[in-house]
This record gives C-alpha cells, structure tokens and sequence, in this order.
C-alpha cells in the first residue's frame, strides 16, 4: 500500500509558495489585482504573473474580471479563504512564541457588544492587570456583525457576542455564554421616574430611543411591546451611539431600552443622572457568547482572558 500524501503537500510539490498564498489572501479581501499587489509589495505584472502560475498549479481559473475589479472562481475563494486561515495561524503562532519568549507577555484584541463590555470585559481586564500584569488589552464595542467580520480576518482574537445571519457559516464557533435582559431607563427627572408603579400604557406617551428597526434589540423591543397588546411609541429616535442615546435621555422626556448591566452602571446610586422605570416587559435579547474563527488556537494569554470573561457571574443577573 503507497504512502497517503496529503493534498496540500501535493500542492506544494507542485510548486505551490507562500508568495502565491499571499495574493490569494489580499485578492479575496481587495478584489483588485493592483490593490492586492500593492498590499503584498509586488508589481502588477508580477501579481498577474504568481496568478498564472496558481492557476496552472491547481489546473483552474481562480478569478475573472469584472470591470475595473476581478471575482474570484469558487476554486479561487476557496483557495484565499484557506490562504487567510494559513496567514492568520501563522501570526498567532508568532505571537504565541514571543509570549513564551518574554516570559508570558502579550497582546489580546477583544470584540464585544455594550451589556458584556461592561458586565464582563470590564472586571476580567481589571483582574488580568493583577494576574497578568505583562499582557496588554484592546478592546473594541462594536454590534456583532462587525465583530464577526473582525474575527474571520484576524483583527480579533475573539468576541463576545451573537452570530449574524452575515456570518461565514463555517467559519466562525459560538459558545453560549448568557442571555441579556433589558431595563428602561430614563433621566432622574422623568414624569415616570417619580411613581410606582407604571403603567404599560403610560410608557407610549413619551419618544422612545433604540438602534435601528433592523437591531436585535429594537427587534426585541417591539416583538415584546407587541405581545403586551400595547401601541407603538409615537416617535422612535433611531441611533445605535451609545453617547447619544444618554444625551437625548439627559435633554428630553425620552425612555431608552438598554441593558440591564448598562442601565445598572448608569443608574446606580443617589446622584446617577439616569433612572431605570419600575416597570418590566420581560425584553430580553436573544443571548450572547464566545465567538472564535473555527478551528483555530488562541494564544495562552487569549485563552486566559476568554475563560475568565465566560466564567464571570454578573451582578446583574445574580
């Protein structure tokens, strides 16, 4: 029985190089030869000469042009997405030896939605500052379709928060981590801050604030609004900026549908400029959890910092 060689020692056999990985990876994401050349330190030429030399190497087209921009082929896309992944564990790798080098020290790039930014990065980068005093933290708030988009191309290392109907199914792990209840808040102020308790009804007096109809919070919203047989808001303020939402509260009559572990940091204590409503419509956000690039190996200090983000039990939902 003959030795198995596997199909990529084939392709390298056949001549296969990183050079060629490269500009498939920066083609996938550019969609320009020039541009993907120009990202890779090579001329156009000899980027169109290193795609021929692909494409006699795995015996098919890898792209066609479209105008002023090129399409990958299915053979080509798949062949950037599998030279991205190669890049990707490539930098992690380095990454992860300069941290066993320097004794443990390192670089995380965090991705999270607003309610387990402060709920749950917040005291885990705290506590990493003592337990891993050589390790350095980006963090990035984002909606979750951005963050997924920054995990597949290796600007994070890992998010927390949903998978979109967007994301590269495949390509991307979710684990469970917790559900996200929602508080009404308002300014201290408010006509309906000062009685207990309210009434479903009275809240459709006053703008509501919320992201736009399309986010899975305003989804939430009106599907729980819906349920109680009440009335749409008369005016909705639509913005997904977390500064001005609080503004608009603080300036008007408004009611903003938030976090509870948002709602819970700016309404906590005698002098909070913000009040959360004594009222609950049960509005809870479809849960949220580890997102990771499937197959893939964090770093040590990664790896770390997810699992004490994961394991943390928020005051909130206590």
């Amino acid at each position: 029985m003959g030795m198995y060689k596997p199909e990529n020692d084939r392709l390298f056999q056949r001549g296969l190089k990183v050079s060629h990985l490269q500009l498939m990876a920066a083609l996938l994401e550019a969609g320009q030869i020039t541009l993907a050349a120009a990202s890779i330190g090579v001329s156009q030429p000899a980027a169109s000469r290193l795609l021929a030399e692909i494409e006699t190497i795995i015996g098919s087209p890898v792209y066609q042009r479209t105008g002023r921009s090129v399409s990958l082929t299915a053979a080509g896309r798949m062949l950037g997405l599998r030279a991205q992944r190669i890049q990707m564990e490539l930098r992690d790798a380095a990454r992860e030896l300069t941290e066993i080098a320097n004794g443990g020290a390192g670089h995380v790039r965090i991705g999270s939605v607003t309610g387990p930014a402060i709920d749950r990065v917040l005291p885990a980068v705290r506590t990493a500052r003592v337990t891993d005093p050589n390790v350095t933290i980006e963090v990035v708030v984002a909606p979750s379709d951005e963050m997924c988009n920054h995990v597949l191309s290796g600007r994070l290392d890992f998010a927390i928060g949903r998978l979109t109907e967007a994301s590269g199914k495949g390509l991307l792990e979710f684990q469970h981590v917790a559900s996200e209840p929602v508080s009404l808040v308002v300014r201290r102020g408010h006509p309906l801050a000062r009685q207990s308790p309210v009434l479903g009804a009275e809240l459709m007096e006053f703008d509501w604030v919320m992201p736009g109809p399309g986010s899975i919070l305003t989804r939430a919203v009106m599907a729980r609004i819906r349920a109680h047989g009440l009335s749409t808001p008369p005016q909705r303020l639509s913005t997904a900026s977390f500064l001005l939402t609080f503004a608009l509260l603080q300036q008007s009559n408004a009611i903003a549908p938030l976090s509870r572990a948002v709602a819970d940091s700016f309404t906590h204590g005698p002098d909070a400029a913000f009040a959360q409503l004594p009222i609950d419509l049960g509005i809870e956000v479809e849960p949220y959890g580890l997102i990771t690039r499937s197959q893939m190996t964090m770093t040590p200090a990664a790896t770390r910092l997810a699992a004490q983000i994961c394991s943390i039990e928020p005051h909130s939902q206590a």
